[in-house]
């Protein structure tokens, strides 16, 4: 995993939109575009939780679509996709929804599931990219919940959240803000 680590810091960066702009914005384009990251990250994730042997992976739309099937993957369980509001009228089923808490941008999501594909039997693990608030997490173990299910754990890349909000949402990570401050 060190290598992975290394690599991870070494394809990242930051990018400054420009005056108008009060914070720089995170580019882990460089992490899709690398064979041997794309190859690691399933696998990596799917550790940080392996041992609390989960039954699906559930990610957030966007970035969440690619780590999430690939952490499903490396742990042999399916993978769910969880939707923003407004993809609910492409989905011509039911959804189990929550709203988050402000996210770092003071907004609220609603975030949604197919009500088919979780379970009480499941063990949910949550994996995305970045989690700062953790707003989407808590949000996503509510479905869970109101499924019937048990929420294990997030894994993320990079937690940029407070020790206490890692620690109750259980929270386990590849990297730390820290590791990727703009130099």
């Amino acid at each position: 995993m060190p290598d992975l680590v290394k690599r991870l810091i070494q394809t990242f960066r930051w990018i400054d939109p420009g005056p108008e702009s009060t914070h720089l914005v995170s580019d882990m384009s460089g992490w899709w575009r690398d064979a041997k990251i794309l190859a690691a990250l399933g696998p990596a994730l799917a550790d940080l939780f392996r041992p609390s042997r989960p039954t699906v992976v559930v990610s957030p739309e966007v970035t969440g679509y690619l780590l999430g099937p690939l952490a499903a993957a490396a742990l042999g369980v399916g993978f769910v996709s969880a939707h923003k509001e407004g993809a609910d009228r492409q989905i011509a089923e039911p959804l189990t929804w929550a709203r988050t808490a402000p996210d770092y941008r003071g907004r609220t999501l609603g975030l949604g599931v197919r009500s088919r594909h979780i379970g009480p039997a499941d063990r949910v693990l949550v994996v995305d990219d970045w989690v700062t608030t953790g707003a989407q997490v808590r949000a996503l173990y509510e479905v869970t919940r109101d499924r019937g299910a048990v929420p294990v754990g997030c894994a993320a890349v990079v937690a940029d959240c407070g020790p206490q909000i890692a620690a109750d949402l259980q929270i386990r990570s590849l990297l730390t803000a820290d590791d990727l401050t703009p130099g």
